[in-house]
């Protein structure tokens, strides 16, 4: 009998947990709510972000994961807000890796997960450019409420966390990428 792996049962796990009970839809407009405010947050300390994005205001983008939607407006302000029920997206953007352990592997990484995109191709441009160049300045924000000196030291102590994670989820993937020793 074969044992299953870690990551098929927490596959599983999560797969059970997505088909149960869904989250009230209130709920779930808090959460975006909050997503959006985040968003935002980091938008704004980036001017050139903004810039980019006032150049596509009005439009919609449509991330799909699963079962879950975020449809996202571009203020006039450059900024973005959850789009009415009935905008019709201009960009459709699908994360098709169904596993977020893979996802989370992926993200570790430091890469981008795998996507299908359909669309307003200068919209997708511009999102690729915000993935790629903003940044959220977690230890800036920290240092507001406990001074630069401590936020320096947890967002140390978050990096190198990070840079194991990172090693940790490289070395579970490279026993699957090495492939066996070929005979002459």
């Amino acid at each position: 009998m074969a044992i299953p792996s870690p990551s098929s049962v927490l596959d599983g796990l999560f797969e059970r947990f997505a088909a149960g009970p869904q989250a009230p839809q209130w709920f779930v407009h808090e959460v975006q709510h909050r997503v959006v405010l985040l968003l935002n947050h980091v938008l704004m300390q980036e001017p050139e972000a903004m810039e980019r994005l006032v150049r596509q205001r009005g439009r919609v983008a449509q991330l799909r994961w699963r079962a879950y939607v975020l449809a996202l407006g571009v203020t006039p302000a450059g900024l973005l807000d959850l789009a009415p029920a009935q905008a019709e997206p201009d960009l459709h953007l699908e994360i098709t890796e169904p596993s977020p352990l893979v996802l989370a592997q992926t993200a570790l990484r430091g890469d981008k997960p795998p996507l299908r995109i359909e669309g307003d191709v200068q919209l997708a441009a511009e999102i690729n450019w915000l993935v790629d160049h903003v940044r959220w300045d977690l230890e800036e924000d920290l240092a507001r409420f406990i001074g630069d000196a401590p936020a320096h030291v947890v967002g140390d102590v978050a990096r190198r966390a990070a840079q194991a994670l990172r090693q940790f989820a490289a070395a579970r993937s490279a026993p699957a990428a090495v492939s066996s020793p070929t005979n002459p």
